[in-house]
């Protein structure tokens, strides 16, 4: 088993959008490594923590889990999607996708300031200067501190 972080804007979709959903294909992954995550090391039952990027600030706000595997991205195909790639065909798809059912919503949002200045997380990929993957993996001593920090907070 391996353990995630994956980021969202909440404006474009948020966790909030994904307990109303259920589940949601985790579609528009552009980036090779971010693809290649989901398509090679990504198991069903792989644990998720969600991520809003691009606000103030951002942070965790809960979990999720992997759902369904090597799903066809049908954004890849539209040419009126920002995510249309030319190169791709129903024959030979570049990009796949997995699937993600909602999990949880934390108790106390985790805003990234806060995380590092968490010791235990220093070493954490999502930390690291100039990281700015989607997708990235987390350690189990890491989910597992994080969800701990989601439900008692960050003294």
């Amino acid at each position: 088993m391996h353990h995630w972080l994956m980021k969202s804007e909440p404006d474009a979709y948020s966790l909030d959008q994904l307990k109303a959903d259920g589940t949601t294909g985790w579609d528009g992954i552009r980036n090779y490594q971010a693809r290649n995550f989901m398509r090679d090391q990504m198991r069903v039952g792989d644990p998720v923590l969600f991520y809003h990027s691009n606000t103030k600030p951002p942070g965790i706000v809960g979990t999720a889990v992997v759902s369904a595997l090597h799903l066809i991205d049908p954004l890849q195909f539209d040419p009126q999607s920002p995510y249309f790639d030319p190169k791709s065909s129903p024959e030979n798809p570049r990009w796949e996708m997995v699937e993600l059912r909602y999990e949880s919503h934390f108790k106390h949002y985790l805003p990234l300031p806060d995380l590092r200045n968490e010791p235990r997380l220093q070493a954490m990929l999502l930390l690291k200067k100039g990281m700015r993957l989607s997708i990235q993996p987390v350690t189990a001593d890491e989910y597992a501190h994080i969800l701990k920090l989601g439900q008692e907070g960050i003294n």
